[in-house]
């Protein structure tokens, strides 16, 4: 074998073989391969494509490069759900513990923000004492002993994709639908799942930007699963404008535990119900997404999934007293409170999602290499969203930071993401478009 004739062949728009592709990653991955020639490789995919079976042969190499986990001794449902990412998207925390509150195995592996969206891992640092890193077999013993983790890569899992990931980073090829679809995947199959249900974000602050993309790589998802033998299907979801009303680290735990104490915002609320019940099917536990739904509603009503999500926090050495009472995490930074400017009323018309994240990040909420920290506490509070009624000098949004220096122009910028109109304004529908094996089924 021999990387320079596979880099030539894909660069002059052959398709690659199996071997090839193995070859490569498998080379790359001991050492064998430099970054230099797979750099090529990146960039000479990306020009010509790669075609579907070329992904599935690059996803399952990545994911036959670590460790897989076998959970089949602790449960036949087990179920994961993935998200594109987003503003203010905290449904894993939700999710997570209505999934396992039904009797579903959930060995969630998440991730931490990067640019303009949020990540899983950040929020649940954000509770005191929670640890996201841990072992295998810390992991194992965990999800065989309470069917429950949400936990971070570890070195053991699908190596490749780290390696490939990094270099993505630097060589311009990150927003490629079959690279994207590799990363996802190979993580995911490593987990042991039975199924898996996909979040895909579409809009101003998703990483897909149109419907064709949003589209495509939800294909791409489904199908690949699939093949590689994982039941699973795709939402795509509105991401225009944030979802729920916190941006940023401990404001969105908050108000997760309000969504598992059934006072969380509709629209945070209609994700996780339409994914939760997914996972339900998915499992066998139902027939029909609308017994599903009763289920997945039922986990709020009852309190069991705030129960999960506490017992998850301990065992994951965090303070599950503040998941009952979120006043017992003391905050050192006060609110500062946006109003509605005097000459404006009537309606919000739209919240622009993206300068909301380029505002929180900014405040501290996020970073712009891995290496940079959070702030927990930073963030923003959106008092008024989409289709919901003006009244001047009201309460529009509050946000925190440690910036002190910088407050007015944060508020500018927080205001500047608002529109208005005289006239009354449909709520956006946050729920796009459902992708099974199948085909397309539209939510409206």
């Amino acid at each position: 074998m021999d990387a320079v004739k596979i880099i030539t062949h894909k660069r002059d728009g052959g398709e690659l073989e199996d071997k090839d592709i193995q070859y490569l990653i498998d080379g790359y991955t001991a050492g064998r391969v430099p970054d230099y020639q797979m750099s090529a490789f990146l960039m000479a995919s990306q020009l010509r494509g790669l075609s579907l079976r070329e992904t599935i042969a690059l996803t399952e190499c990545m994911l036959n490069s670590g460790r897989i986990l076998d959970f089949t001794s602790v449960s036949s449902l087990v179920i994961d759900k993935h998200s594109t990412g987003g503003v203010g998207d905290k449904v894993s925390l939700v999710l997570a513990p209505m999934a396992r509150a039904c009797g579903i195995c959930v060995p969630m592996m998440a991730g931490r923000g990067l640019g303009h969206t949020g990540g899983t891992l950040d929020k649940l640092d954000a509770i005191p004492g929670f640890r996201t890193k841990l072992e295998l077999l810390e992991i194992y013993n965990q999800v065989r002993e309470t069917g429950l983790a949400i936990i971070g890569p570890t070195k053991e899992i699908a190596p490749a994709d780290r390696l490939l990931y990094a270099l993505r980073d630097v060589t311009a090829s990150v927003d490629f639908i079959p690279f994207i679809t590799a990363s996802i995947l190979s993580k995911k199959l490593a987990e042991g799942l039975d199924g898996l249900v996909l979040d895909v974000k579409l809009g101003r602050g998703a990483f897909m930007k149109t419907p064709q993309d949003a589209r495509e790589l939800a294909e791409s998802l489904v199908h690949v699963g699939e093949h590689l033998g994982m039941n699973t299907i795709a939402w795509i979801t509105n991401m225009d404008v944030p979802l729920g009303r916190a941006v940023g680290n401990w404001l969105e735990v908050e108000e997760s535990i309000l969504c598992l104490k059934g006072d969380g915002p509709e629209d945070v609320v209609a994700v996780c119900l339409s994914l939760c019940s997914e996972m339900i099917v998915l499992a066998g536990l139902t027939d029909t997404l609308e017994e599903a739904r009763e289920h997945a509603q039922a986990t709020i009503d009852s309190g069991r999934a705030l129960d999960v999500f506490a017992k998850l926090v301990d065992r994951q050495g965090g303070d599950s007293s503040v998941i009952y009472d979120t006043t017992l995490r003391m905050r050192s930074v006060e609110p500062i409170v946006i109003t509605v400017p005097l000459d404006i009323g009537g309606y919000v018309s739209d919240i622009d999602a993206l300068k909301i994240a380029h505002a929180s990040n900014e405040m501290g909420t996020g970073r712009l290499v891995m290496t940079d920290s959070v702030d927990p506490e930073a963030g923003i509070v959106l008092h008024l969203r989409p289709g919901e009624r003006v009244q001047p000098g009201a309460p529009l949004a509050s946000f925190y930071t440690r910036k002190e220096d910088q407050t007015e122009r944060f508020a500018r910028n927080i205001t500047d993401a608002y529109a208005f109109s005289d006239n009354p304004v449909e709520k956006p529908n946050v729920l796009i478009d459902r992708l099974t094996v199948d085909g397309w089924n539209s939510a409206a």
